[in-house]
């Protein structure tokens, strides 16, 4: 494999910083969306059921956006410790494609799916 370049390395941490900057704007962007449906409401049982699924909709993509945000935030650690680019279980590195389609990415390919082997 090729070590990035340093054009890459800015690219990639670029990146990862407007990743950070658009999760915290959608986090902030529906905090109003995830709180809990009122039962005082006067509303329809079916806009109710509307509602809660909306809700519940909200709430799963919120703790998406917090589990990618806190990926992000480690990739940024591992860029500012000189770390970034190697996977953190073999410490070989990740290559460009992949970083570049998931900055984050914590794993080379070879480790990510051997992972994902032993959690199936």
């Amino acid at each position: 494999m090729h070590e990035l370049t340093d054009q890459q390395l800015i690219e990639l941490h670029r990146a990862l910083v407007e990743l950070r900057r658009e999760l915290q704007k959608q986090l902030e962007d529906s905090t109003d969306g995830a709180k809990p449906i009122s039962l005082d409401a006067s509303i329809g049982r079916l806009t109710r059921m509307d509602a809660m699924q909306q809700q519940s909709m909200v709430q799963a993509n919120r703790r998406t956006a917090r589990t990618r945000l806190t990926r992000i935030e480690a990739a940024l650690r591992r860029y500012h410790s000189k770390a970034y680019g190697l996977c953190v279980e073999c410490e070989e590195e990740i290559g460009y494609a992949r970083l570049k389609a998931q900055p984050e990415a914590p794993f080379c390919i070879g480790c990510q799916g051997n992972r994902e082997t032993r959690d199936a």
